[in-house]
């Protein structure tokens, strides 16, 4: 019994759970038989039964083996390949649905594994997301994988870039909806911008099974969504300092650490700055404009390296993926950083961009009430799954045992050895019929090596950021005899690499790694290319003592041991010691990524809670019938506010400050002479409230019959949002400001973080108020004038040209309503037969009278137009 005890204690936690679902997983095979003899019609009713079933009170769980086995007799009968899920595949789905992280190795079929939880979910009436990487594998698998969605009767929807607001509403609706990352999280934002209920196209946030899940909610977690509006802001300053940049020299102006990815000006550099730009101090408030774009100049052209983190295409700078590899459409660099980068490459500088919206990843996809992911490596990142996203990582295991041979390190001194050994290695694979994939980490990298293949008549494909658009075509040749591709990092290609007629006999697909990447989920993901499916293949990383994580992160011991060996520039070593070496930099790497993440997150998480509580005051008004008790409750708020600031409490009656308190009420809700001080001298404090509040009421209610009671409500809609996003931009900006001046806190012994929460807290309930006040100013001052609005008030900026659209919407419909009453009329009248009468004409109305179409508008704005 001990022994027992013993081996179940110590036994891996990802054996038990394995172990956990294996059961369902044979439930699942003991019901195939019967769901085989069912027909196409009996087995696409098992739908609409399942529903049944779950309105009668049975649960998903309880479904589950039931509906997977449906899902694959329907695979094998609606897809042309005939699919039939692996037990390993049911395993990733039985994962997937528990809300978990299914690792499945490259060439496992994550995408048909997915399709079980997605039926499964979909069943409940609310939309299960799949997230993909990039629009061609979104709309790639709502094909592939919608034929057996379709086959059971579940609607298949693909959310695309190029999608306008009537698409997006009708693929949302679908059961099952693809699409990208981005796609997802853009549109909770733009949706969060709607000015009109049918402007939403997203729905609930009810079950995401994120594709490349590491990709997603690691690699992107630091590179926020942002919606952004153009800034007031003069190219001129960036091209200036473009021109300045190479006057200043590194080391000696200024210092650069690229660990920390900053650039630092020293007392020279300041001097030389202060010189050149003629001024007496760089630090003084009137130059901090002059002193960010210097640095901003200086860290464009010392850290932001051309085909490595951007590329310039079509006279744009693109940033590039530095995990994936692929351009990061419509993601710029943030703090005038994309435009200094514009300048250096000479292209044009797109406007300066302001916040409008903006969220992460990590805060958007934990929305979902559920959610899941898969991968081919995460169990390296399983802490931080955990620890942010309350996700629990299972290894599911191959289908086939994997046979492929991975080979230590060679490190060479100079990185010209190590790529002159690479081309060497290259031509023996290609010369034996070998197919060869080699992995490099930046497109100038992939470039230079593809030179040196030309230069040896080795034919050969490159995939990188340059070429992403035969990104499907060349990765999915890249397994026949004797291809070389060169790509520029691998994570998330999704698509299979299958091997050509004769290349088990030659050794299956050689791996090249050209490069250790700071994550090793990275250079797993390279290597995972080869073995699939119980194929032969092999691995092989090169790496020098001038690459950046050796030069930045790596031992001093191998550098040293090299030296000491007396090793030429092309000798190499190979050696178990220096491939743990090398893991050993990328996990501290890894750490320091992760505290930088968690960082991020945890400054990002005050702006969350924030930005969660404006979106749901959106919704509400959005979706408000009649928000004219909302104005009112914000009229009480405000009053009581300023009943603090005027006639507070604890301060006695005489020193009241009654004529302060009336002068504010008439910049807002009061008329010139509603109240004045003798009205309120005898009263106590209540009584003030109370006779403010009931001014205040009586003059809505006349502001009401004044401009219509339809048209009143759709003003407080519209006002209510424009308020409510111009403040919101503007505390957007000021939480940026904030932001980057929090730590200089450190160096007054306080906690940035603290510090953060603490004035951001102050600064957000400053814009409560802030909105609230404008809110009633517009609501009372704006006046109606031919459809436009205008303000009573010289001192309040509306913005003429959004509100006047929502009064020319309720006119508009009025107008027609009224004319196809009269025209409904006049047909109704037409067809009786009508005694001739004396033709009597009739006195045209004044062009102020009421219109005789019983619109209620005047004749000039209706009929006398």
């Amino acid at each position: 019994m001990l022994g027992f005890l013993k081996k179940w204690l110590f036994k891996d936690p990802n054996e038990k759970e394995l172990e956990r679902i294996q059961p369902i997983v044979d439930k699942i095979n003991g019901l195939e038989p019967q769901i085989q003899k069912l027909t196409d019609a009996e087995l696409r009713a098992k739908t609409d039964e399942f529903k049944e079933r779950l309105e009668e009170g049975e649960t998903l769980d309880d479904l589950m083996p039931e509906a997977f086995a449906v899902v694959r007799e329907a695979s094998q009968r609606a897809t042309e390949e005939g699919f039939r899920h692996y037990d390993v595949q049911v395993v990733g789905a039985i994962v997937l649905h528990e809300g978990k992280i299914a690792e499945m190795k490259t060439g496992e079929g994550k995408t048909l594994a997915a399709t079980m939880p997605a039926y499964l979910n979909a069943l409940t009436g609310n939309a299960v997301h799949i997230v993909t990487v990039n629009d061609y594998l979104a709309e790639r698998d709502s094909e592939w994988m919608g034929q057996i969605y379709e086959f059971l009767g579940l609607d298949v929807g693909v959310i695309l870039e190029d999608m306008d607001t009537e698409e997006r509403q009708e693929a949302y609706q679908a059961d099952i909806v693809y699409g990208t990352n981005n796609q997802f999280g853009f549109d909770y934002l733009r949706d969060n911008m709607a000015i009109d209920k049918d402007d939403l196209v997203q729905g609930e946030l009810s079950f995401a099974i994120l594709d490349e899940v590491d990709s997603i909610l690691i690699d992107e977690a630091r590179t926020p969504l942002i919606i952004s509006g153009p800034a007031e802001s003069s190219p001129a300053l960036y091209y200036k300092f473009a021109r300045l940049a190479p006057r200043f020299k590194e080391s000696k102006d200024y210092e650069v650490d690229e660990k920390a990815n900053t650039v630092t000006l020293t007392e020279e550099g300041i001097a030389r700055a202060e010189d050149i730009l003629d001024i007496d101090n760089l630090y003084l408030d009137e130059n901090m404009d002059l002193h960010r774009h210097l640095k901003l100049s200086l860290r464009a052209k010392a850290l932001m390296d051309k085909d490595e983190d951007y590329i310039v295409k079509d006279g744009e700078v693109h940033i590039v993926d530095e995990f994936t590899g692929r351009l990061m459409t419509g993601r710029r660099y943030g703090e005038g950083l994309h435009q200094a980068i514009e300048a250096k490459e000479g292209v044009e500088i797109q406007k300066e961009t302001q916040t409008l919206a903006s969220i992460t990843f990590q805060n958007f996809f934990r929305m979902y009430d559920k959610l899941a992911g898969m991968t081919g490596t995460a169990a390296t990142e399983a802490e931080e799954f955990d620890e942010i996203y309350d996700l629990d990582v299972v290894v599911v295991p191959t289908n086939e045992p994997v046979i492929r041979e991975d080979y230590d390190d060679v490190i060479y001194q100079t990185e010209e050895a190590k790529f002159n050994a690479v081309v060497e290695d290259i031509i023996e694979s290609h010369e034996r019929g070998q197919p060869v994939l080699v992995g490099t980490r930046s497109i100038e990298k992939s470039e230079e090596l593809s030179r040196k293949l030309r230069r040896n008549n080795i034919p050969h494909n490159v995939l990188n950021a340059k070429h992403h658009e035969q990104e499907a075509e060349i990765i999915k040749n890249a397994g026949q005899e004797g291809a070389v591709t060169i790509a520029t990092n691998m994570a998330g290609r999704g698509t299979d690499i299958v091997l050509g007629d004769g290349v088990v006999d030659k050794g299956g697909l050689y791996v090249i790694g050209t490069e250790r990447h700071e994550s090793r989920r990275i250079d797993n993901q390279l290597r995972g290319r080869s073995g699939r499916q119980g194929d032969p293949g092999a691995s092989q990383f090169y790496v020098s003592l001038e690459d950046d994580l050796m030069r930045l992160f790596g031992s001093d011991k191998i550098s040293s041991v090299m030296d000491s060996l007396g090793l030429e520039e092309d000798q190499p070593i190979e050696h178990s010691l220096i491939s743990r070496a090398l893991e050993n930099a990328q996990k501290k790497v890894e750490s320091r990524n992760f505290e930088i993440r968690k960082q991020v997150l945890e400054y990002d998480n005050v702006m969350n809670k924030q930005r969660q509580v404006i979106y749901n005051q959106r919704r509400k008004i959005l979706y408000g019938e009649d928000l004219k008790e909302n104005i009112l409750t914000m009229i009480e708020k405000l009053v009581d506010e300023k009943l603090e600031v005027y006639i507070n409490e604890e301060v006695h009656h005489e020193e009241w400050d009654l004529e302060g308190l009336i002068n504010y009420a008439e910049t807002l809700f009061l008329e010139e002479g509603d109240l004045e001080i003798d009205d309120l001298a005898d009263c106590g404090r209540m009584k003030v409230k109370e006779k403010l509040l009931a001014v205040a009421k009586e003059n809505y209610e006349a502001r009401e019959e004044e401009v219509d009671s339809e048209v009143m409500r759709e003003l407080e809609k519209i006002v209510m949002l424009k308020v409510v996003d111009q403040k919101w931009m503007d505390h957007l900006q000021a939480m940026d400001d904030l932001r980057q001046g929090i730590g200089l806190r450190a160096y007054g012994q306080n906690d940035p973080l603290v510090e953060y929460k603490n004035e951001a807290y102050d600064m957000f309930q400053n814009m409560i108020s802030s909105i609230r006040e404008d809110i009633i100013k517009y609501i009372f001052r704006i006046e109606l004038v031919s459809g436009e609005l205008e303000s009573r008030d010289s001192s309040i900026n509306i913005g003429r040209g959004e509100v006047p659209s929502a009064y020319d919407t309720v006119r508009a419909q009025k107008e027609a309503e009224a004319k196809q009453a009269k025209r409904q009329q006049q047909k109704q009248q037409n067809q009786q037969p009508q005694k001739q009468q004396p033709i009597v004409k009739e006195e045209e109305p004044g062009r102020n009278d009421p219109c005789p179409c019983g619109s209620g508008e005047k004749y000039k704005r209706c009929c006398g137009r």
